[in-house]
This record gives C-alpha cells, sequence and structure tokens, in this order.
C-alpha cells in the first residue's frame, strides 16, 4: 500500500510545497484542500478528515 499521506508530509518537510488551497469540490471530493507541489505529481488532493491534521502540519512548516 502507498504511505500516501506519510509521502506528503515528507514533501511539505524537503521544501516542495509550492501552495495550498482549499475548493468546493475537486474530482469526487467535496469540500478538498489541494496541496501544489513543484515537483511530480503536482497536485494532491485531501480529503476532509484530514483537513485537522493537516492546517496543524502546514503552520508548523512555514
Amino acid at each position: 500500500m502507498y504511505p500516501y499521506h506519510n509521502k506528503i508530509k515528507q514533501r511539505i518537510k524537503n521544501g516542495e510545497l509550492v501552495k495550498f488551497e482549499y475548493v468546493a469540490k475537486y474530482k469526487q471530493i467535496s469540500p478538498c484542500l489541494l496541496l501544489y507541489f513543484n515537483t511530480e505529481p503536482y497536485v494532491r488532493p485531501i480529503r476532509e478528515h484530514r483537513f485537522e491534521e493537516y492546517e496543524v502540519f502546514l503552520q508548523s512548516n512555514e
């Protein structure tokens, strides 16, 4: 199984995150936190139940 969230968090720590935004809907995910990276894959969607976890993580890595 691909460690999706662990890999994303590692990419954030490595400074690959360019920006992030909340959107009402992205593909079949509603609402969604979109993370944009400067390396492939460039866009990673995060589901609502993980928002709080990522908000804390994003604030600590600013």
